[in-house]
C-alpha cells in the first residue's frame, strides 16, 4: 500500500500567500499524516483523534508561521506530539488525589506537577500497544476484561502488555544512581580464604 507523500511546496507556498483552496487541500492532504502520528502518539484512539483534530486547525490558522515549506512534517509532528502530552497530562492530573489540605503549598504544587511531567514522558515513550493497555487500566480505571475487548486482545495477552508497560515505566521513574557517590571499595588484601 503506497502511502500519499506530503502536500508539495507549491501547494504550501499557496497556502501561506491566503489562498484558500490552497488552505483547504493543504489541510486534507496532510490529514492522514497527522493521523498516523497522533494513533502513534496518544495514548487512546479518542486522544489521537481529538489532537489530530486540533493540529489540523492549528495547521490552517497559522500556515504562515511556517517558515520552510519543508519542515511541514516536523511541524505537524511536533504539535501532536505536544498534543498527546497534554491530554495525557490532564488525565494523570485528574486522577491524582489532592492532599488532605485544602490549598496545596506551592512546593506542593511545583513537586505533584513534576512528577506528573515524568510520568506523562513515561508513559508517552511506551510502545502504542503497551500504552493503550497502561492508560486504560491504570488511569482510567477499566477492568481487564473491558480493557482486553476494547483492544481486541486476549485476556492474557492484554496481562502481557500490561506488565511490559508497567515495568518499563517503573525503570523510567527509577531514580538514577548518584553521580556523586563513591563506588564500592574493592575487597582488601591480596588473596581470600580457602
Amino acid at each position: 500500500m503506497a502511502d500519499r507523500a506530503w502536500p508539495g511546496d507549491q501547494l504550501i507556498a499557496a497556502a501561506q500567500d491566503g489562498d484558500g483552496e490552497a488552505v483547504a487541500a493543504l489541510v486534507s492532504g496532510s490529514h492522514p499524516h497527522v493521523r498516523r502520528f497522533a494513533h502513534s502518539l496518544c495514548a487512546t484512539p479518542q486522544d489521537a483523534e481529538d489532537a489530530a483534530q486540533e493540529a489540523l486547525i492549528i495547521l490552517y490558522r497559522k500556515i504562515g508561521m511556517l517558515r520552510a515549506s519543508g519542515a511541514l512534517a516536523s511541524w505537524m509532528f511536533r504539535i501532536v506530539r505536544n498534543e498527546c502530552l497534554r491530554r495525557t497530562r490532564l488525565m494523570l492530573r485528574g486522577s491524582a488525589p489532592l492532599p488532605d489540605r485544602a490549598v496545596p503549598s506551592s512546593e506542593d504544587d511545583v513537586l505533584l506537577r513534576l512528577e506528573a511531567e515524568l510520568v506523562a514522558r513515561a508513559i508517552a515513550a511506551l510502545p502504542a500497544d503497551q500504552r493503550r493497555v497502561l492508560i486504560m487500566r491504570d488511569v482510567q480505571g477499566y477492568s481487564g476484561r473491558m480493557t482486553a475487548d476494547a483492544l481486541g486482545l486476549s485476556t492474557a495477552a492484554m496481562k502481557s502488555r500490561l506488565h511490559r508497560a508497567r515495568a518499563t515505566v517503573r525503570e523510567a521513574l527509577r531514580p538514577a544512581p548518584d553521580a556523586d557517590a563513591a563506588p564500592p571499595a574493592a575487597p582488601r588484601g591480596g588473596g581470600g580464604r580457602a
